[in-house]
């Protein structure tokens, strides 16, 4: 694989990793978005090969078995996520910097495998609460799917000192 750079943005769910990656392709021509795959089903809004790179169950098997990722986890039981090696190719062939937005074992996997070549990024919530608020505020979850990733967030956020660096998103305008 071509060798270049790659920025990691990870948080736990709610965190607001996507709105801070979103403005900083908005605002950066050299950046370009690794798109992950999943098996999980498409929610309202997203749409395949922009959000996400939507696979069937057998579909994102076939290819772990392949080794076509650079990372791949079963986030949730049946639901895998991860990252196509053809993804980073296509990014690098465009002379760009990859960005990716990844949960966090996805991002202490990708660290590991780009060494360093790779900025590691965590988006630190101002609380839980304010995670459950934003969750809530989505409307996306059933309540047992946002239980299991404020539980998930717990543990996510005791990890923050295993990136290079901290972003607190109390204020979005002072994140971005």
């Amino acid at each position: 694989m071509k060798q270049g750079k790659c920025i990691i943005f990870s948080a736990p769910s709610g965190a607001g990793k996507t709105t801070l990656v979103k403005h900083l392709l908005g605002k950066h021509d050299f950046l370009a978005f690794s798109i992950s795959a999943t098996s999980r089903e498409c929610r309202k809004g997203e749409t395949h090969g922009v959000d996400y790179l939507f696979l069937s169950q057998d579909e994102f098997e076939l290819k772990i078995k392949q080794s076509e990722f650079v990372e791949w986890e079963e986030v949730y039981a049946g639901t895998y996520y991860g990252t196509l090696k053809s993804e980073i190719e296509r990014i690098w062939a465009e002379g760009k910097t990859v960005l990716f937005d990844v949960d966090i074992e996805g991002a202490l996997s990708l660290k590991k495998y780009f060494g360093e070549q790779a900025l590691s990024i965590f988006v630190k919530p101002p609380s839980v609460d304010a995670l459950r608020d934003r969750l809530i505020g989505r409307g996306t979850e059933t309540t047992e799917k946002m239980q299991m990733r404020l539980d998930k967030a717990i543990f996510e956020i005791q990890r923050e000192s295993d990136f290079e660096k901290v972003i607190l998103n109390k204020d979005l305008d002072v994140a971005k």
